[in-house]
């Protein structure tokens, strides 16, 4: 009878200790989630932001599925440069993201002609052919475009298969989610996304 009260005693002293154990485990982990949601949501929704590309329109520097990561920030405090490729919300259907490379800058003249893009601005009102030294093709379209002083002319690299400016028109800033920052994936094509120096 002695050791049945002794077990039952242990047995008490043992569950006890261990909903102490697992309780204090709960909570532990509860603060280390809570902490972490807040220090991961604000950057994932205001700093950086991961993106898959979808389709070739950016090939051949881009390919489908590549995994991106979206720099959000940077544009709070610096207008967007010629050569650098964005994310952003397409302006027929804002519930798509397109990704491309910005061509054109506000208040510039775009044009395409010959296979070449000319950019026309205050510094070349004459224009000058943009040398494009990333892409392996020529650029289709017969077309001339005056900017707004919000809007960018954008391309994808794959000028043959790609929706973008010559279609749909100018992209009003107010559109643009981020630079291209990061490739993550594929493992061997990681690297940090840099514009070209024209």
């Amino acid at each position: 009878m002695l050791n049945l009260i002794i077990k039952n005693v242990m047995v008490l002293f043992i569950m006890k200790e261990f909903f102490k154990e697992t309780g204090s485990f709960i909570g532990e982990t509860a603060k280390i989630v809570v902490v972490s949601l807040l220090i991961i949501l604000p950057i994932r929704y205001f700093i950086v932001q991961p993106f898959f590309v979808r389709g070739d329109s950016m090939a051949p520097n881009f390919h489908n599925s590549d995994y991106l990561i979206i720099d959000e920030i940077s544009y709070r405090f610096k207008n967007p440069t010629r050569g650098e490729v964005i994310v952003f919300r397409f302006p027929q259907d804002k519930s798509q993201y397109y990704i491309k490379r910005i061509i054109g800058l506000p208040e510039e003249t775009v044009e395409i002609k010959n296979g070449q893009v000319v950019i026309s601005n205050k510094d070349n009102p004459a224009g000058y052919i943009l040398s494009e030294p990333y892409l392996d093709q020529n650029t289709e379209g017969d077309m001339k475009i005056k900017l707004d002083e919000n809007d960018y002319f954008v391309l994808g690299d794959n000028r043959n298969a790609s929706s973008d400016s010559r279609r749909w028109g100018a992209l009003p800033k107010h559109l643009i989610i981020g630079r291209t920052w990061l490739r993550m994936w594929p493992v061997n094509a990681a690297q940090a996304i840099k514009a070209p120096a024209y």
